[in-house]
């Protein structure tokens, strides 16, 4: 895949967009670390800008001609930052408002996949103590209970029984968002990067943990990261096209990534998409993307190049 725009000084002014005051703040902040040491190693005019409060404050009296996002979780990879970017004529990295919207809240992409007859394991909507005895009804258990619309497992957890959900439903509830439970998938767990429109290679994850949680996917040593796959090549292949049709559905441009499992009966479960996900020194779309020679600079770069392509009237 040829580089779109071969120069630094055609990208312009460009704002690293960083921070926030979502629960994954730190990680942005890691990964806005990593971004900028790369723009400025190939010479990109870049200014990181931290979001505190919010980011109009943050672009006040400042002139940008595109924005390289890396705010993970609400307030960045929400459609916020980007209907605020989209006013200020700013082109910007990743999908636009709807996309980043819908894709933030884990509950409406299932039901998107759902009414595209893309499979995703069964859920019920946890909003009052009388739903606990009918969620167990419903799925049984094991479970996993999540808030929807936290990233990076914050809120998460595994419930095996009636004590444990309505625990699980406490943690979830103190994120200020609806809260669901899925049923466990018993298999592997996989996720897909994509850029550009094009998938990049399968990763298959193993961790001790009971699930791919904040300390396995950020702390953890003992995390397994196996690309390739293991899976064979009409396999890997059909991941690959599941997860860009993922994509397709909800309307995610640029770049990204699909989390997928692999359940008992060898088929495919959708289970979310990220539309920033995490650049730090454990993330896996730069594994992904190194597993096909594309260096950490060179991800930068093309991730960069999707803020080319939109309509702007204020530029």
């Amino acid at each position: 895949m040829p580089r779109r725009i071969q120069k630094a000084e055609d990208f312009g002014r460009v704002a690293l967009m960083i921070g926030g005051q979502a629960a994954e703040r730190e990680i942005s902040l890691i990964s806005g670390a990593a971004v900028l040491a790369s723009l400025e190693k190939q010479q990109v005019q870049v200014e990181a800008v931290d979001v505190q409060s919010n980011a109009i404050d943050a672009l006040a009296g400042k002139q940008f001609d595109r924005a390289f996002n890396i705010i993970h979780g609400r307030g960045g990879e929400d459609g916020v930052l980007q209907a605020i970017l989209d006013a200020k004529g700013i082109p910007y990295t990743g999908s636009g408002v709807l996309a980043s919207a819908l894709a933030m809240d884990k509950l409406r992409t299932k039901m998107c996949w759902q009414g595209m007859g893309l499979s995703t394991p069964p859920w019920f909507v946890l909003k009052t103590t009388d739903d606990l005895s009918a969620c167990a009804e419903a799925l049984g258990f094991p479970v996993i209970v999540k808030p929807a619309l936290e990233g990076s497992s914050f809120g998460m957890s595994k419930a095996n029984d009636k004590a444990e959900l309505a625990e699980a439903w406490a943690l979830a509830r103190q994120y200020g968002c609806e809260v669901y439970a899925e049923k466990w998938v018993s298999g592997k767990e996989y996720t897909v990067g994509f850029l550009q429109g094009e998938a990049l290679p399968v990763i298959r994850l193993q961790t001790p943990h009971a699930f791919y949680d904040y300390a396995a996917k950020y702390q953890a040593d003992n995390t397994q990261y196996h690309c390739p796959s293991g899976l064979d090549a009409v396999q890997e292949a059909y991941l690959q096209k599941l997860a860009v049709q993922a994509c397709e559905v909800i309307g995610v441009t640029g770049w990204g990534r699909v989390d997928v499992f692999i359940d008992s009966d060898d088929k495919a479960q959708l289970i979310e998409v990220n539309t920033v996900p995490g650049m730090t020194s454990h993330s896996l779309v730069p594994m992904a993307a190194k597993a096909t020679g594309i260096d950490f600079d060179e991800l930068v770069w093309r991730i960069l190049e999707t803020s080319f392509g939109r309509n702007y009237s204020a530029q």
